[in-house]
């Protein structure tokens, strides 16, 4: 981000920056690991841990439309500070978790607490973030997220070669800073729905076939996306046979987009059909990892997700700056609250389904099972976005006719 825009970010925005930044160093630091740490203490079975991380998945962002539209109606900085303290609890909770349900108690708490701020987050970053520096404010905004994904990769490979427990208290106590910051440094942002009912917002998006059809393709998306924190780190374990190797090549993908994240939106920024640029992205993850079929040394890895961080950075500015393109102000939460099903269903599917084509494709000696599927889901994505885009385009020039 250049000077210009930065002078011009409110200083409300740049707190949720700070946020966003300690949010996502408290999830990446624990997830990757957890997987591990159940496969391997616990000698749960890689589809195993991918339901109870499915589980996380689907009660986030299966709630997460709840959560948006009580944050339309009673304020999105309460909702939010709520949502950090519940995520809190339940990434602690895992610290002492010793039963298979407690095991997923604590994924139900994780993933609740993020069904409350993450609409409420989203909501926030479009309503204080300025229109003419949004798209540069959420570029930046995903190269923060990675510097934290470096960080949390370096210290929860440290941390969970000592001890699982204290990498779990670490990424708990993260969701108590960040609601500290947000507690001292957010200013109260006024809730947009203030006559109609909860379910006001409900019933709007019911009408709205386009945004419907826009949640659904982004299953597939997030499918893809998924991959990177179930299949990936089991695969580069298996293959470099080291926790280290797994941290190197998370941290790929991190450094990637760290360094060529505002680049990339420099070259795509004339692009203006956004649909289709997020399909391509899609399609983009969709071969790098299926190139993971003949990665056999941490280089080939590392080129590999390379590709696939290209993906991403071709996609995630564009995928938050798509909902208010639907979404009418009052409703905006529960248009990234239901737009959240999207992660819910591909999430849940991705790591259930993804670590079971893993485990089969491992069983069966073909390791290219499972990045097939991919590679054929993010074609399909990529079909569909093109094809979304070019019925919203005869809808608008129907519309001025």
């Amino acid at each position: 981000m250049n000077r210009e825009v930065w002078r011009q970010t409110p200083v409300s925005v740049k707190c949720l920056l700070a946020v966003s930044f300690l949010m996502n160093m408290g999830f990446y630091a624990l997830i990757p690991y957890l997987t591990l740490y159940l496969t391997g203490s616990f000698a749960w079975t890689v589809a195993m841990a991918g339901l109870m991380l499915g589980v996380r998945q689907f009660s986030q962002q299966g709630f997460a439309f709840i959560g948006g539209m009580a944050a339309d109606k009673f304020g999105y900085k309460a909702t939010m500070l709520l949502g950090l303290i519940v995520r809190a609890a339940g990434f602690t909770m895992f610290a002492f978790c010793t039963e298979t349900w407690q095991f997923f108690l604590a994924a139900f708490l994780s993933g609740m607490g993020g069904s409350l701020f993450d609409p409420a987050v989203s909501a926030a970053y479009v309503i204080l973030t300025p229109g003419s520096i949004r798209q540069e404010v959420f570029a930046f905004k995903n190269v923060l997220n990675n510097v934290g994904v470096v960080g949390s990769q370096l210290i929860g490979t440290v941390l969970a070669t000592v001890d699982f427990f204290w990498l779990s208290l670490f990424s708990g106590m993260l969701y108590v800073g960040c609601a500290t910051v947000a507690f001292f440094y957010l200013p109260p942002i006024q809730a947009g729905n203030k006559k109609g009912g909860m379910g006001a917002g409900f019933r709007h998006i019911l009408r709205d076939g386009s945004f419907l059809s826009y949640t659904g393709i982004l299953i597939g998306f997030y499918y893809v996306n998924m991959q990177l924190f179930l299949s990936v780190p089991q695969m580069a374990e298996h293959v470099l046979g080291s926790k280290t190797g797994v941290g190197v090549v998370l941290a790929t993908v991190a450094v990637s987009v760290i360094l060529f994240q505002m680049k990339i939106l420099h070259w795509v920024e004339g692009f203006q059909q956004r649909f289709t640029l997020i399909g391509i992205g899609a399609l983009v993850m969709g071969a790098g990892l299926f190139l993971l079929s003949f990665a056999g040394s941490l280089w080939a890895m590392m080129l590999d997700v390379f590709i696939f961080a290209i993906g991403t950075m071709i996609s995630a500015p564009f995928l938050i700056d798509m909902v208010p393109r639907f979404a009418p102000k009052e409703y905006i939460g529960a248009y990234y609250g239901f737009n959240g099903y999207s992660l819910a269903f591909g999430g849940s599917i991705g790591t259930f389904f993804g670590g079971w084509m893993y485990d089969l494709g491992v069983q069966l000696d073909l390791p290219w099972l499972p990045w097939s599927i991919c590679l054929v889901i993010g074609m399909l994505v990529a079909w569909g976005l093109y094809t979304l885009e070019g019925k919203l385009h005869v809808k608008v020039r129907g519309q001025s006719a």
